[in-house]
């Protein structure tokens, strides 16, 4: 099925198909919050290849407790946060679900920085929950085989 998104304005749109998504979490780290302002991130992980973007993104780079790089983009015009990727790994993005213009389909596979999240926006016990970041390496098969 293909789903789009967009920013605020819709100067910046995007597509996908929903049988190229890697996996979706929610992020409840410190620096999903603060780019969001709300208590997580909810985030969906393609491959570039599988994303057809329209329109500019400006990008800020900060890193993580786990030592990457995150570039977070959000459209120069209205600010809306739409994508991330991790600097060391360009070719995979983080699409930020709340822009979707329908995620109605949308099944959130874990929850992550559980420890960080809070009490009013507390992780979803019955998806599972990692603590931190989980290991790469333990979905590292799906990440090389859709990039």
């Amino acid at each position: 099925m293909i789903v789009s998104g967009r920013c605020q304005c819709s100067q910046v749109e995007y597509k996908f198909d929903t049988e190229d998504i890697i996996s979706a979490h929610h992020c409840h780290c410190k620096d999903c919050q603060r780019s969001t302002g709300s208590g997580k991130a909810t985030i969906i992980y393609i491959a570039n290849k599988n994303l057809k973007l329209n329109g500019e993104l400006k990008f800020y780079g900060k890193k993580g407790t786990t030592g990457m790089t995150v570039k977070r983009g959000f459209c120069e015009n209205c600010g809306s946060g739409v994508m991330s990727y991790p600097r060391e790994i360009p070719l995979l993005s983080f699409i930020k679900a709340g822009t979707l213009d329908d995620s109605s389909w949308l099944k959130i596979d874990s929850n992550f920085f559980t420890k960080s999240a809070r009490d009013w926006d507390a992780p979803n016990k019955d998806i599972k929950c990692y603590e931190g970041n989980p290991d790469i390496m333990t979905n590292i098969k799906s990440v090389i085989k859709a990039l």
